[in-house]
């Protein structure tokens, strides 16, 4: 853009300020206490910064020069050139006018050169007052990042247009991940790799097929409401997935139980959190050994599971380490195990009875010492129980002879890899059910889908540079290199 005198072209944002400063100078303003300032300037401070996006728009709008002929996308060369041609946009000051020349062919739609320029987007709302809503609607509901973004802005922003806007930034989330450079293992740590899934509240007709099934043959048993467990019918499970380093820290079962300090459990270092309630778990396994692979890409580091005991979740994991032709240890969360041992406690103790802590206690140490086979065999060989207590006892001795291959306590201590789930317990609570179970909230699946990208983003301290790769993104697809000058 060709040199511009300030004072010409700024005289407007001056006046402004003028205004401003004769406003704070008035006697009125004065005796005005601190909460009336700050309130009067914000507007008049977002007015003047409007006005300077304006009047700087309104300069390189006449000092745009005009071209002889401009071929478009669609590789027709326009040689009628119309200046004045103007378009609203709501940017993060205000509502401003951007005025280009366009360029016409008949029967081909216009072709502005300095949209391209000015990287302005095919809707209304700028790159910035699209990052401010998407980051607000990542955080809390929808219509509380309408209101912020008016507040802040002075743009009105209905739900649907938020909705929109949230879909449209994440729109890249893939690519960035698949591209962008990943910390790899330090010398001597451990890959752990972690799977879980939180269900969340869906709108009719967006449930899985099979989740669709059962809610179709569910009968309610109260007419207006839904009873205990007829809830699970009207979710869909957003599958979540974790990707960290750990630096070993060797224990044994008397550190993990006590008594006295215990050592401090394995941190997770560069942690990387990702969830979806549109792809399958399958999918989700995949991402998340697709992230390992790019962390280690040559396998040197060792790599490890860490499961809640769903049989096909372990499934999925141990097809996905088949494929790399690698070994992957599976370790069920100890967490687990003990709520089935504290199911089995109260086959043998009245409810509440102090002596029941003990006795998982006891059994808990018994199975990190890896004698999860004689637990399980002592809970089959036991008598005196009724007819149910036999068979909750049996069902928590089945559990652990069913994941006795992810029970290997003695080896994972001795190793210093963590035996806990954590890690993604956490990520299920903080991506999902944080934010998207919140009061009345009912979700579609692609605004589903694009809060849990953003929420991830933001959970994995890559938003801002997310945001930049999306912005080139989104200049390639808006502005194809086309509009170059006809031969």
């Amino acid at each position: 853009m060709p040199e511009y005198v300030a004072d010409a072209v700024f005289a407007r944002s001056r006046e402004a300020f003028a205004r401003a400063e004769e406003w704070l100078a008035r006697p009125d303003t004065a005796g005005l206490e601190l909460a009336g300032l700050e309130e009067e300037l914000q507007v008049r401070g977002r007015e003047i910064t409007r006005q300077l996006l304006q009047d700087h728009l309104d300069a390189r709008a006449a000092a745009e020069p005009r071209k002889e002929q401009v071929a478009g996308p669609d590789g027709i060369c326009r040689r009628r050139a119309e200046a004045g041609h103007a378009r609203t946009l709501a940017s993060v000051f205000g509502p401003v006018t951007v005025t280009r020349i366009a360029y016409r062919a008949p029967g081909a739609r216009n072709v502005y050169p300095a949209d391209a320029q000015l990287g302005l987007p095919p809707g209304k709302h700028s790159p910035g007052l699209a990052k401010m809503a998407a980051a607000a609607a990542a955080r809390g509901a929808l219509a509380d990042a309408c209101a912020l973004v008016t507040e802040r802005t002075g743009c009105a922003l209905g739900t649907r247009q938020c909705q929109q806007l949230v879909r449209a930034a994440a729109a890249d989330f893939a690519g960035f991940y698949a591209g962008r450079p990943r910390p790899a293992p330090g010398p001597g740590q451990v890959l752990v790799l972690s799977c879980d899934a939180k269900g969340i509240k869906m709108r009719p007709g967006q449930l899985r097929p099979e989740a669709a099934r059962k809610a179709r043959r569910a009968v309610p048993k109260q007419d207006g409401r839904l009873s205990q467990g007829e809830v699970r019918t009207r979710k869909r499970m957003a599958e979540t997935g974790a990707v960290y380093a750990i630096t070993p820290v060797p224990r044994t079962a008397g550190d993990i139980l006590g008594p006295g300090p215990r050592p401090g459990a394995p941190r997770a270092e560069g942690k990387w959190l990702t969830a979806s309630v549109a792809a399958t778990a399958a999918e989700v396994v995949a991402a998340v050994f697709a992230e390992a692979d790019r962390r280690d890409p040559g396998h040197a580091a060792t790599w490890i599971a860490l499961a809640d005991g769903n049989t096909d979740q372990i499934a999925r994991i141990r097809a996905q380490a088949a494929a790399r032709g690698i070994t992957v240890p599976v370790i069920c969360d100890l967490i687990h195990v003990t709520e089935h041992l504290w199911d089995a406690a109260w086959c043998f103790f009245p409810k509440a009875s102090p002596d029941a802590g003990p006795w998982v206690r006891a059994r808990t140490a018994q199975i990190l010492d890896g004698g999860a086979a004689a637990v399980a065999a002592a809970l089959r060989a036991a008598s005196g129980l009724s007819k149910t207590r036999r068979k909750i006892a049996a069902r928590t001795a089945g559990y652990l002879e069913a994941k006795a291959p992810y029970l290997d306590y003695p080896t994972a201590l001795a190793s210093g890899w963590p035996i806990s789930t954590g890690v993604i317990e956490g990520a299920c609570r903080h991506l999902v059910k944080d934010r998207m179970d919140i009061t009345g909230a009912r979700w579609g699946v692609p605004t589903a889908e694009a809060i849990l990208q953003l929420r991830a983003l933001t959970a994995n301290d890559d938003y801002d540079a997310y945001w930049n790769f999306h912005l080139r993104r989104g200049h390639e697809r808006n502005h194809p290199p086309s509009h170059a000058l006809a031969a």
